[in-house]
């Protein structure tokens, strides 16, 4: 009796295992690109630029958009990551401090919310965390924030918001209805 019972359990646990293991195994990494756009043309597009004030009011401005593989579930980290773009700081008297250009050389975190589904190619909302390295050798975090028209969250922010050394930009300047800036975007590629 007790070698029949052994045997079930271990037929049973033969069958059920790998449909617990099938989300693993089929999973798939997603190539997500993002843009900080412009809505020049009426419709978003790449070249667009965005802002965020550090505690004593300094102001990094920013443009870019690449690229980066979120490994499947959307946890973990990826060096899968292409694009950059440039950035300018100013003192808060509006005195240009530093500018020049950013590489993304890492996603931190990556989470998908909410979609477009009056735009085209993929269009998605969510919110990416990416580490940077800067022309001038110094290093920080671009977080780039999406409030998708459809199935977002109220607490997910559009904007940007960087980190470069010591200085953290948390304070994201929000899209202004009238203005060209501070508007991002996602897409599945």
């Amino acid at each position: 009796m007790k070698r029949h019972f052994t045997i079930a359990a271990l037929v049973l646990a033969g069958l059920i295992l790998p449909l617990g293991a099938a989300p693993l195994l089929f999973a798939q990494a997603a190539h997500i690109r993002w843009d900080i756009v412009t809505l020049a043309s009426g419709s978003p597009a790449p070249g667009g630029i965005a802002s965020a004030l550090s505690n004593n009011n300094s102001v990094i401005t920013i443009t870019g958009s690449g690229t980066f593989v979120a490994p499947a579930g959307g946890n973990g980290t990826s060096s899968a990551t292409t694009g950059g773009g440039t950035f300018k700081i100013f003192t808060s008297d509006g005195t240009l401090r530093a500018s020049g250009t950013y590489e993304v050389t890492g996603l931190v975190h990556w989470q998908e919310k909410g979609t477009f589904p009056a735009l085209p190619d993929n269009a998605i909302g969510g919110l990416a965390v990416l580490r940077v390295a800067f022309s001038d050798g110094s290093h920080g975090v671009l977080t780039v924030s999406c409030h998708a028209a459809s199935g977002s969250s109220p607490a997910i922010f559009e904007g940007i918001t960087m980190s470069k050394d010591f200085v953290d930009f948390w304070n994201r300047q929000a899209p202004v209805a009238g203005v060209d800036a501070n508007r991002t975007q996602f897409h599945v590629e």
